[in-house]
């Protein structure tokens, strides 16, 4: 199981990455090994406001539906549409390809309380 340690980790399996002025977020290697075989995700328009722990989407694996949680509030700038037709790749590339959407944060500040690679770790309950 992978924590990249660039990453920010939130308590219901986000991850957050910085890239510039902005973040990609996706779920984890945990979460998507936990879900299953992931058979469709849906996600908001571009331009669309969401809150810090705000629901911005689900994920629907073959025994269950999962709600998405913002990791930072903000304006999503930019949805992964491959996803729409291969959501299989959240299985395969959960940190890369496998990302979900790209928020233009709020309050940069926020991604300072969300959880680092060995925090997430110790709440999964995976030993280093």
């Amino acid at each position: 199981m992978e924590f990249p340690s660039d990453l920010k980790y939130t308590e219901e399996h986000e991850w957050a990455r910085r890239e510039g002025e902005d973040f990609l977020i996706g779920i984890t290697d945990y979460a998507q090994s936990e879900l299953g075989d992931i058979v469709f995700v849906e996600l908001p328009e571009p331009g669309t406001r969401v809150d810090r722990g705000a629901v911005f989407g689900t994920i629907e694996a073959v025994k269950t539906v999962s709600d998405l949680y913002a990791p930072l509030g903000g304006e999503i700038l930019e949805v992964n549409t491959d996803l729409a037709d291969q959501p299989e790749i959240v299985n395969a590339s959960p940190y890369g390809d496998g990302w979900m959407i790209r928020i233009k944060p709020s309050d940069p500040a926020e991604v300072e309380s969300l959880m680092d690679a060995d925090a997430y770790r110790a709440q999964v309950g995976e030993d280093a």
